[in-house]
């Protein structure tokens, strides 16, 4: 070998060599931050940790082979508008001081104690899986359903696949009312044309074809000031194509004489629906509305007692409605039963009360009354390196946005807590390196996010063939097929 080549050979092996010292070293000396869940919260929290430090690297696990939480098994197939903020998800998942570990379930595949011992710092954010009970006797009867596993139903959730719900009566209650509520009613009574053309899964399509449900009532305990929902969704069920709406104007009585102390946001919502309940509509709004086959509305002033069995107790025959009225005003106002109670005859319940987190162990601060993990901004209390970010920070509440200004700061609160020395970053941590070990000893092999845009791509491809923006996977093992094709 002449003279210089043996120079550059050499010249090369000591740059990799160098190169992977430095990477080493790097590796060594930066900050080390897991994120449990890879929804909004998690993406948030890890995009604003990557910007303001650049000695911050994040691993972010999800029990899931795919990532956005409720982005992707959340958010209502007809408004795609929303589900855009994926793409900053992707850019942010795609730096180099960010990585994915999909199909890793954090208290089962590797503790939160193991993380703790590999990482820094820890940031919970793992949502609200569970649901709110209404409580009531007869909510395990065939025919009544939590919103969230209907929405995971619509939208592909892997564990509500089996769900299967009945649509063959013809009116379907929904409890609460807020926007999930108002999601669930318009994906109900939807015309099949406008739902075609969204990601909604083959399946729901299917069964919402051969729907008999021709009416929703959207039941709330208290009165149209208090509604949950936004102006928008509201709109959204005021023009549905094919529906009418049907409002009791003696809900509104009062009404607008309170209008001119309320919140700009607030206003604008009810006036709205004072309107749809009162006014009587212009020629071209009242022939659409004589034309239409499907109704909705909202039942104030409602509570639910009872869900009813049909003779043979096997199945939802209606439910029963305690009659309320309303103690104080605005959003502080009270419902107080009035002892009266009416039925009314449907074959479908479906109970949008709310989502619940839930304690992912024993050694993690819980508080099961308000069903969040107690914290300070984001730092979980007792528990140094311990942080959280969204629903579990703050219960469900909120649209995304929210959730983005909350993650923010849950991230604003570690950057101050490094530099303040209040977290320990003096000592090297090993992250994904050594949890990667423990997870390959059980057995457990994690996606990564080419991974995950392998799945992407067949799904953009099979939804492509029928004119629909995706057709998603619907099992885990359909999911992890292609990811490690």
């Amino acid at each position: 070998m002449s003279g210089h080549k043996m120079l550059f050979s050499g010249l090369k092996l000591w740059t990799a060599g160098r190169s992977r010292w430095i990477s080493r070293l790097h590796d060594d000396c930066s900050t080390k931050v897991c994120i449990v869940g890879s929804g909004p919260a998690g993406f948030y929290t890890a995009q604003h940790l990557i910007k303001a430090r650049q000695d911050v690297e994040v691993d972010i696990y999800e029990r899931l082979p795919v990532p956005f939480g409720l982005v992707r098994f959340g958010v209502a197939p007809d408004h795609p508008e929303v589900k855009n903020v994926i793409n900053t998800f992707t850019q942010t998942a795609r730096q180099s001081r960010c990585h994915f570990y999909g199909n890793v379930s954090v208290g089962t595949d590797v503790s939160v104690e193991e993380l703790r011992h590999a990482y820094h710092a820890v940031v919970l954010s793992y949502g609200a899986e569970g649901n709110r009970s209404t409580g009531v006797p007869g909510e395990d009867l065939a025919g009544v359903h939590a919103a969230k596993d209907f929405v995971g139903w619509y939208n592909g959730l892997p564990s509500c696949r089996e769900l299967r719900p009945d649509l063959s009566c013809e009116t379907a209650v929904i409890l609460g009312q807020g926007n999930v509520a108002l999601d669930v009613a318009r994906v109900l009574l939807a015309p099949l044309d406008i739902l075609k053309k969204t990601d909604i899964t083959q399946p729901a399509l299917e069964a919402l074809a051969e729907s008999q449900v021709r009416r929703v009532l959207i039941v709330g305990r208290r009165g149209p000031m208090q509604v949950a929902c936004t102006i928008k969704e509201l709109r959204e069920m005021v023009n549905l194509p094919n529906t009418r709406p049907e409002l009791m104007a003696a809900d509104f009585q009062g009404v607008a004489e309170a209008l001119k102390d309320l919140p700009r946001p607030r206003r604008r919502l009810t006036e709205l629906m004072s309107k749809t309940a009162l006014e009587i509509p212009g020629e071209k709004e009242q022939q659409r509305r004589s034309g239409a086959s499907h109704t909705w509305g909202f039942r104030f002033f409602r509570s639910p007692v009872e869900i009813l069995a049909d003779p043979e107790c096997s199945r939802t025959a209606g439910i029963r409605l305690a009659v309320n009225r309303l103690e104080g005003s605005g959003d502080g106002a009270r419902a107080v039963l009035t002892g009266e109670v009416e039925d009314v005859t449907c074959g479908l319940v479906i109970s949008s009360i709310g989502y619940k987190s839930l304690p992912i162990h024993p050694s993690v601060p819980f508080d099961p009354r308000k069903a969040v993990v107690p914290n300070n901004m984001g730092r979980v209390q007792q528990a140094a390196g311990l942080y959280c970010s969204g629903w579990l920070k703050t219960g469900p509440t909120g649209v995304i946005a929210t959730t983005m200004n909350s993650s923010f700061d849950t991230a604003r609160s570690l950057v101050e807590d490094m530099e303040s020395g209040t977290l320990d970053v003096s000592a090297a941590k090993r992250g994904s390196q050594s949890v990667s070990a423990l997870l390959e000893k059980r057995g457990v092999k994690p996606v990564t996010f080419s991974d995950w845009e392998k799945i992407d791509g067949v799904e953009t491809r099979r939804g492509e063939a029928v004119g629909k923006p995706r057709e998603k996977l619907l099992t885990v093992e359909e999911m992890l097929q292609v990811a490690r094709s």
